[in-house]
């Protein structure tokens, strides 16, 4: 491990927290195609705030040569130098939900252009399994020239990265590492074992783990797809889910899923390349599919349920004034990539209402460029006809609602976390 250096090729929410902890220890460059992020964690800071500032700054170096420590580029032979290469470039699916490996792709081509004798090839983007093997690896082999297994290796760890969560850091989560060859195998869960404090469990195949990632999210997403599905029959029940939730987690082995709208780049996605693939083989996933269904339909349904309750306060829908809280795909976090709150707003929207998105966390910028909607990050100053609290944000939790809501306003709390009482919830 001496002579170890790394680059991580993207850095994104995955692979920045990565390549500073790897800098604690190993010379280490980040390599992103994206000029303006290198200048901005050159600069000692994360727009993702996934790494803190001062934390950044620790490892940061000032040139590419260095003992230990993280130097950031976009510059092809910053990275030529080193001996593992990691890939954590996202893996998103297209409009009709099928799996887009383009970034793998133009990952596998850089990284190519690069590799040596010797070097191992390491792969953390969530994929079906094979991928790494039957579509990166013959990339990698035919810009390099060099032979599989021969003159280089490869590896697989899942990302197991929890988008705002400052409790469940990346060197707090047990990792999942593999090799195409045992000893290769062996090293590359050294190399993890070596910063990872909460452990490694080595896989006895890149497929194997490629396929243990994918169900992580893919079990998530029908469990709370069920909750989901729960929420809509006691509803019409006229029951509570939230305190069914609560008398049935009194037993020790209930799984303690909420209903919500299940939106971001893992939960939401994930699923869509298990169905791919078991699709390739002749096999139709039902439950898969199905639970991918019901989440995807949630935010008509809120949107639905907010109108009804309107409605039955004889509250005029069209032009009606509704504040949204909320636009991330989670709480306490600045990432808006495929979040299922838009889906409310625009459904909302479509009963000719008039919603103003207020998030402290988003940047309009990004909201206006990815989903061509205004919102802004300060409170508005008026009162609204309903106020939708879509994303748990911690500065939402304590306002004082009697400031933006009229008289007979209806407040309706997507994530049941909100203290006062309210008109509905999931």
């Amino acid at each position: 491990m001496n002579n170890t250096k790394i680059a991580i090729i993207g850095l994104g929410y995955v692979g920045l927290p990565l390549a500073r902890l790897f800098a604690t220890k190993y010379p280490v460059i980040g390599f992103d195609i994206n000029a303006a992020r290198i200048k901005e964690l050159m600069g000692g800071h994360d727009s993702t705030l996934e790494v803190e500032d001062d934390i950044l700054q620790k490892v940061l170096v000032s040139e590419s040569k260095m003992e230990t420590g993280l130097y950031c580029s976009n510059k092809l032979e910053d990275i030529a130098d080193c001996n593992y290469y990691i890939v954590t470039v996202p893996t998103p699916v297209d409009s009709t939900n099928r799996p887009i490996l383009t970034p793998l792709y133009k990952a596998s081509e850089t990284v190519g252009k690069v590799l040596k004798k010797g070097d191992t090839v390491i792969y953390e983007s969530t994929v079906y399994p094979g991928v790494t093997e039957d579509e990166c690896i013959p990339v990698l082999e035919k810009e390099s020239g060099l032979v599989f297994n021969t003159d280089f290796f490869a590896g697989y760890s899942p990302e197991r990265i929890n988008p705002g969560d400052k409790e469940h850091t990346v060197e707090k989560i047990l990792k999942v590492t593999s090799g195409s060859t045992p000893e290769v195998g062996n090293k590359v869960d050294a190399l993890y074992a070596s910063v990872i404090t909460a452990g490694t469990h080595l896989a006895p195949t890149i497929k194997v783990a490629e396929a243990a990632k994918v169900i992580e999210n893919s079990q998530r997403d029908i469990n709370i797809a069920f909750v989901n599905e729960l929420a809509k029959i006691f509803n019409l029940m006229g029951i509570d889910t939230h305190q069914v939730l609560e008398a049935a987690g009194t037993k020790w082995n209930f799984l303690p899923f909420k209903p919500g709208l299940v939106g971001g780049h893992c939960i939401g996605v994930d699923p869509y390349y298990l169905a791919q693939k078991a699709q390739e083989y002749g096999y139709h996933p039902e439950i898969i599919l199905a639970g991918r269904r019901m989440n995807d339909t949630m935010g008509k349904y809120v949107a639905s349920e907010i109108i009804k309750l309107m409605v039955q306060k004889d509250i005029r829908i069209k032009e009606s004034k509704i504040l949204v809280l909320g636009i991330t795909f989670k709480e306490n976090c600045p990432d808006v990539r495929n979040t299922k709150a838009v889906d409310v707003i625009n459904n909302l929207k479509s009963y000719g209402t008039d919603v103003t998105v207020f998030d402290p966390w988003a940047s309009p910028q990004e909201v206006i460029h990815e989903y061509g909607m205004n919102i802004t990050n300060t409170m508005p100053q008026q009162k609204f006809d309903a106020v939708v609290l879509t994303v748990a944000h911690k500065a939402f939790l304590d306002l004082d609602f009697s400031n933006v809501i009229k008289k007979n306003g209806v407040i309706y709390d997507v994530k049941g976390v909100l203290p006062q009482k309210v008109d509905g919830r999931l």
